[in-house]
């Protein structure tokens, strides 16, 4: 009996503790903090929320980019499409029009700028830009179809009307898509700390991703049986939901200041902060890195899935799948870029990565053609977008850095626009030259003007592959004397260019 009571009073405290342990784990699953622990654990962008911006207003604000990838999949891919089968019209036309966009580019840094030094009477800097920049998309978006049908003659009036039409409708989209994206990214940046505020630029390119993945599977298939009634109803409910979303975005998320924002007398002129910004020896080996690298990771983008098919005998659902592998290489190195920059990450270091595994990734593209592997293709679709993902987040959150500068403090829209700036026009213009030097390339080669070892349609697409390998390369040696730690004082940085440091 001594036995079995020792045996009880030793077993008590044990059954005690486990006994209130209970009520506190329960305690802690009814509070959240298990739930908060678990999302901040294996969900990538759960960090990004902070007490003042928590996650559904970050989800909320990132809407507008959701509205700018579905305008981004109507212009450059529906509606050209659209344009060139179903309508007949000539691919240079097409081409000409799809391109006018890219004229509002360089005028990012102005826009942003611009946010920076609003003066309102209602207290906003960054609103008035967002929402001025909604209305272009949604005007431009509601008289496009019309003037496509006018212009395709299935219209009353004359075609020449159409064309002018149908012009000023691309450069409204593409003029709202840009302010409304600089601007927008700008009022990120001001409501998040600056510990979050990587973690917040990548929550918002994956949403902008996402916008663009589900716009183009639903309008596919909302236009899978053309009508010229369908094509109007798709287009203006996208105008439609275009106002919705980022009215949606900007509901109370910027706090009216009307001091901030009171009319001030001796606002800077452009040219002269923009001197400031460009005088800084990082800034410019930033912006060529930028041009380089988005140069680099988009020369490929309408090349990838005819290669699929041309070269490896791809059917149209398994080249459509290459897509799908880059998107989800680009989730990966957004998550992995949010992750690694909020642990106090380098960003140039970070964007250096991408461009090395953007080279690996060409390099599986390009050998998969002569050894026939689509595996090969595959990894390397995947790869590049996870390099391209990773080069996207880092140089973005450079250039936001660089409004840390006392200089340029409160220059954040400067910054970014200046970054958008310079990718979107670089992109544009290496889309339309890879198409182009793909196209010349390869007409030699089947001619044999390069010789009969080169006489194959291959050859073109692998001069493309090379020049974008070379791209990178070149994307690598200008960021790596920018990578924190190594080389000079920031300030008094050489502005010579060379294979000083990798940023690896």
């Amino acid at each position: 009996m001594s036995q079995m009571a020792s045996l009880k009073a030793s077993l008590a405290p044990r059954a005690t503790a486990q006994g209130a342990a209970v009520p506190g784990r329960l305690a802690a699953l009814k509070n959240g903090s298990f739930w908060n622990r678990v999302g901040t654990r294996f969900l990538p962008f759960a960090d990004a929320a902070t007490e003042d911006l928590p996650l559904g207003r970050i989800l909320r604000l990132s809407l507008f980019q959701v509205s700018v990838g579905m305008a981004a999949v109507l212009l450059t891919g529906t509606l050209n499409r659209v344009m060139i089968v179903e309508l007949g019209m000539s691919a240079s036309l097409v081409a000409a029009m799809v391109s006018l966009p890219l004229l509002f580019a360089p005028l990012r840094a102005l826009i942003g700028f611009k946010s920076d030094h609003h003066a309102s009477l209602l207290g906003w800097k960054r609103v008035p830009y967002i929402w001025f920049g909604t209305l272009l998309q949604f005007g431009g978006l509601a008289i496009l179809p019309f003037a496509l049908l006018v212009m395709s003659g299935s219209g009353t009036g004359p075609a020449f009307v159409g064309h002018l039409g149908a012009a000023f409708g691309f450069l409204m989209v593409g003029a709202g898509m840009h302010t409304t994206q600089t601007a927008g990214l700008a009022l990120a940046t001001d409501l998040a700390p600056e510990h979050a505020r990587p973690r917040v630029v990548a929550l918002l390119y994956v949403m902008l991703l996402i916008g663009t993945l589900i716009s183009a599977i639903v309008i596919g298939r909302l236009l899978a049986d053309f009508t010229p009634t369908k094509l109007v109803q798709i287009v203006q409910g996208a105008a439609a939901l275009t106002m919705i979303l980022n009215i949606t975005a900007l509901w109370k998320q910027e706090a009216r200041n009307r001091a901030a924002t009171a009319s001030r007398n001796a606002v800077p002129a452009f040219r002269d902060v923009w001197a400031v910004f460009v005088a800084r020896p990082r800034t410019m080996r930033l912006l060529v890195a930028i041009g380089l690298g988005a140069a680099a990771f988009s020369m490929q983008d309408v090349l990838l899935e005819p290669y699929g098919g041309q070269i490896l005998g791809l059917t149209v659902g398994a080249t459509t799948s290459l897509t799908a592998l880059w998107a989800m290489g680009m989730l990966i190195g957004f998550a992995f870029a949010a992750r690694r920059l909020g642990d106090g990450g380098e960003p140039h270091r970070l964007a250096g990565f991408g461009g090395v595994i953007g080279i690996g990734a060409f390099l599986f593209v390009l050998f998969a053609g002569p050894l026939h592997s689509i595996a090969l293709l595959g990894s390397g679709a995947t790869l590049i977008g996870l390099g391209a993902g990773l080069f996207a987040v880092g140089t973005l959150t450079a250039a936001m850095a660089i409004t840390d500068d006392d200089a340029l403090d409160g220059r954040t829209g400067l910054a970014l626009g200046a970054w958008g700036a310079v990718q979107a026009s670089c992109a544009g213009l290496a889309i339309a030259l890879g198409a182009f030097i793909r196209d010349t390339v390869s007409s030699a080669a089947v001619a044999r003007d390069l010789g009969t070892t080169l006489a194959d349609p291959f050859t073109g697409y692998a001069f493309v592959y090379c020049i974008e390998i070379a791209l990178l390369i070149s994307t690598i040696v200008a960021l790596g004397p920018l990578v924190r730690g190594r080389g000079p004082d920031p300030v008094s940085a050489p502005t010579r260019f060379g294979l000083s440091e990798f940023p690896i």
